[in-house]
């Protein structure tokens, strides 16, 4: 053996070997927090998907061990801590099916109590009141479709029934007295009506009698009867307001400039201590009593965005692009923020995270289209994928998405445009894309498209929900864009969506969408079921069974449509899900085989 040879083999000897990049089962593995419940002491309850889908679970104090309080193969959608912080009530559905019931657990541990147990109708929880003794609640059992809001007395579980104006409604807060409720009816996704019930009397009081739409939300109600909340009447913006629980829309006074939305409001128990969080261009920022809070750029998630009961601390989600979701304490006296919890990024080395650049691109009327880009690093013209939200009345923010991570970390970029329609930039973006305009946003992804043509190689584009149509609108009008198309309930013929829909939610997405009667020629137009024969990308269309939004026959019809057609689909069907994927096992299933299907249509 020469000299050379012995020196290059004694190197390989001693060069560790490159380990291979994590699966994305591994990504998948990442967990996250959310949903945070202060408890006594520096106690707090929150939702975690260790075991693969969010269960309760405490700590005593700040990173110390959590504990586990449930045990379920079902998901719990949310959890509140009474006053006292002894008692967790929480909601939980079955497959998916968002017929959620309500439930009593001890903070401690032990069996939960069911206190609703109609697996036919709906239960929203909304309050505690003041002395923990009685909960308020909305639910749609009396017809399947109304919300009606119950007050329920847990010692004795009687049930008063002090609400029931039809539609969709959530109760908002008690008094500080415990003897009148807010309740909020939503008249569309971005209207919604106040109204004041006062218990003792059931009188109703209207508070907010408006013409045109209007956002009342996040209702605190504060000390010397004023009421605390996000509003965007006459204005661009949802603004800090308050107005007289007594006196309602006429005494309304703005507390800050039309610049911005609020994210989440919160009141500690002194009535008069504020926490704030705004959105800025997807991005959070967060002032605590008037006292700015330094977070680094990431999202201040709404669920879970309370003070403790002593009014020291402020308990609440936050989650980065590089970052995954994890319980903050921010506490008062010393302005210390801490990490509650710690989701584990299941050997991920978080290094090789990425985050986005925050851009704006030019659509056909010369409208800029802001978007979150992830480049993958050293990769020239990329294979990429455009990610668009659901909603539409929504956003898509600077939150950790594993899946993203893990397709940047595979050389592929992506882009999330937030299409005109979004929320977050405007009271006029939020409604350019309404009923008659709902081509304006398909637009917007062609545009998408034309711009990342510049930087990448094949274009895929992937939605989910409302991002699941746009998907199908986009390889449907834009059959030459397009190299792929991923639609994961979405909607495929807003006729027969608009007629099978949950019947408690019809009458918002007829607000939005437009009217299946009156509207229908318009409706046949832009709904690409009608027009299967125009598109050309091979398709990947992902649906859940159970799911109560957009029925499974959405995406039925559209496969079979497709298939009559030999055009290339294929078909993941999960009995056990609703709208969108929420079991780990069947994410990694879905994902893998969508990682499978760009890879082979993409690269």
């Amino acid at each position: 053996m020469s000299r050379s040879t012995l020196i290059l083999l004694l190197v390989l000897l001693c060069t560790p070997a490159r380990a291979d990049s994590p699966s994305l089962e591994r990504y998948l593995n990442i967990r996250s927090c959310q949903g945070g419940a202060p408890l006594a002491g520096q106690g707090t309850a929150f939702l975690t998907n260790v075991t693969g889908v969010n269960q309760i679970w405490t700590v005593n104090a700040p990173a110390s061990w959590a504990t586990q309080l449930t045990f379920e193969t079902d998901r719990v959608a949310r959890v509140k801590a009474s006053p006292d912080g002894k008692w967790l009530l929480f909601e939980r559905d079955q497959g998916g099916d968002e017929h959620n019931q309500l439930y009593l657990l001890p903070a401690t541990g032990g069996v939960p109590v069911a206190l609703t147990a109609n697996r036919m109708a709906i239960h929203t929880f909304g309050d505690f009141s003041p002395d923990g003794k009685s909960i308020a609640y909305v639910t749609t059992e009396r017809n399947g479709t109304d919300f009606d809001a119950i007050v329920m007395d847990l010692a004795s579980r009687t049930k008063k029934v002090v609400y029931n104006q039809g539609g969709s409604a959530q109760v908002a807060c008690f008094s500080p007295d415990g003897k009148s409720l807010i309740v909020s009816k939503a008249l569309s996704n971005v209207d919604f009506d106040l109204y004041r019930v006062d218990l003792a009397d059931g009188k109703l009081t209207h508070l907010t009698p408006h013409q045109d739409p209007v956002f009342f939300g996040d209702v605190q109600w504060g000390a010397d009867n004023t009421l605390y909340l996000a509003c965007d009447l006459k204005r661009e913006f949802a603004g800090l307001a308050r107005m007289d629980a007594s006196q309602g829309i006429s005494s309304l006074e703005f507390l800050e400039p039309d610049r911005q939305d609020v994210d989440a409001l919160a009141l500690a128990p002194d009535g008069k201590t504020l926490a704030v969080a705004h959105n800025r261009e997807g991005y959070s920022s967060l002032t605590v009593g008037g006292q700015s809070v330094t977070l680094s750029p990431g999202v201040v998630d709404g669920g879970g965005f309370q003070f403790s009961s002593d009014g020291q601390r402020l308990i609440f989600t936050f989650t980065s692009p590089i970052e995954p979701a994890n319980i903050h304490s921010y506490e008062l006296a010393s302005g210390k923020l801490t990490n509650v919890t710690r989701s584990t990024l299941a050997g991920v080395d978080p290094s090789g995270f990425v985050s986005p650049t925050l851009i704006k691109y030019p659509s056909f009327d010369g409208k800029e289209i802001p978007a979150f880009y992830y480049q993958p690093p050293g990769v020239s013209r990329p294979p990429a994928v455009i990610s668009v939200h659901g909603g539409p009345e929504a956003q898509t923010r600077a939150h950790f998405s594993a899946l993203t991570q893990y397709f940047v970390s595979r050389g592929y970029a992506i882009l999330a445009p937030n299409v005109r329609g979004s929320t977050g930039y405007g009271r006029t973006y939020t409604h350019l894309d309404d009923v008659r305009l709902r081509m304006d946003s398909v637009k917007d992804l062609e545009y998408a498209n034309r711009w990342l043509s510049e930087r990448a190689g094949k274009i895929a584009v992937m939605g989910g929900s409302y991002g699941g149509y746009m998907t199908l609108a986009a390889v449907t009008y834009q059959p030459d864009r397009w190299a792929a198309g991923v639609d994961i309930v979405g909607i495929s013929n807003f006729i027969s969506f608009l007629n099978n829909t949950g019947s408690y939610r019809r009458a918002l997405r007829i607000a939005e969408y437009g009217d299946p009667v009156m509207d229908a020629e318009f409706l046949r137009e832009v709904s690409p079921f009608f027009h299967v024969e125009k598109i050309k990308a091979p398709m990947l269309i992902i649906q859940g069974a159970n799911d109560p939004r957009v029925p499974q026959s959405e995406s039925d019809q559209m496969v079979a449509s497709l298939k009559a057609r030999n055009l290339p689909v294929e078909y993941l069907l999960y009995k056990d899900e609703g709208h969108g994927l929420a079991k780990l096992s069947n994410r990694i299933d879905a994902y893998t085989k969508v990682v499978e299907f760009l890879d082979k249509h993409l690269k």
